[in-house]
């Protein structure tokens, strides 16, 4: 583990049932990324790594991640996929190269810092167009395989005009584990009050996660629209949300939700960052 940096409240045992939570009049930030720095930066390599490959994740993605610079084809560190645009903000580009095949990144802080319990979101724009799947997520730090190692996604987002898919105006937040994985995850779906739409501006997605309980919110951390605990899950089924997990922040390309992007899809497609803040809650 050397360098991992765990940011957990301390807090005996694993909750055996949610208790009702108190919202906390303030919050101490334990970990943030601003992404302050010159256009074309690359992100700080001390705060996150990197996916690579072109696996399909096991959702028949289409993308290739590129590490940031990387020069391995068909990555092209002069059409890099994630840099800093010099105001403070993350892209994640979706590139189409000239073979035709899709380049995009995948972030992640894995190995380099955890999490356990607390307040975590990120502030963000997001493309809206065929084939695009934006998300913001934490994955269980752990020796079990996917899902029994848990998943909590903040934000996933799909094309409209797919079955299942949401539409720029929606957003689903969800949880992954053993027996409830997958389209039976458990979730919910958020569509942005008065016309709101992922890329008309900024909005932040986030989680506050504690024993016993995980709860989702959009822009505003005391109105969350979903809170799971274990009483949620499945009969029978394991509350995999007691341990450290790690970051990601990644658009991919294609897949069996989204299908594949079209004509319309713009090249590049850009996913902005504003900022990633962990936040430990104050008692």
């Amino acid at each position: 583990m050397n360098a991992l940096l765990t940011l957990a409240l301390l807090i005996p045992g694993a909750a055996k049932a949610a208790a009702p939570r108190v919202a906390a009049s303030s919050w101490t930030l334990v970990w943030a990324d601003e992404f302050d720095g010159p256009a074309l930066a690359l992100p700080d390599p001390k705060r996150w790594g990197y996916d690579e490959g072109d696996s399909g994740y096991g959702n028949q993605e289409l993308e290739d991640y590129c590490a940031a610079g990387s020069a391995l084809a068909p990555c092209d560190p002069k059409a890099p996929n994630a840099y800093l645009d010099g105001d403070g903000h993350l892209v994640i580009a979706a590139i189409k190269t000239s073979t035709g095949v899709w380049t995009s990144a995948r972030l992640n802080t894995k190995g380099k810092s955890s999490i356990r319990y607390g307040r975590v979101e990120a502030r963000m724009r997001l493309p809206a167009a065929a084939g695009l799947w934006p998300a913001f997520w934490l994955l269980g730090v752990s020796t079990e395989e996917w899902p029994s190692c848990g998943e909590i996604d903040m934000m996933e987002n799909v094309p409209g005009n797919v079955p299942g898919g949401l539409g720029a105006d929606t957003i689903k937040s969800t949880v992954h584990g053993p027996g409830y994985s997958g389209v039976a995850g458990l979730g919910r779906t958020f569509k942005f009050p008065r016309g709101g739409r992922v890329d008309d501006g900024f909005h932040v997605y986030g989680t506050i996660w504690s024993p016993g309980r995980v709860e989702f919110y959009v822009d505003d951390w005391t109105k969350p629209f979903l809170k799971l605990t274990p009483e949620d899950a499945p009969k029978g089924k394991a509350w995999v949300y007691e341990h450290p997990f790690f970051l990601i922040v990644n658009l991919a390309v294609g897949g069996s939700w989204p299908r594949d992007p079209d004509a319309t899809t713009p090249n590049p497609s850009k996913m902005l960052v504003d900022y990633v803040r962990v936040y430990r809650e104050a008692k």
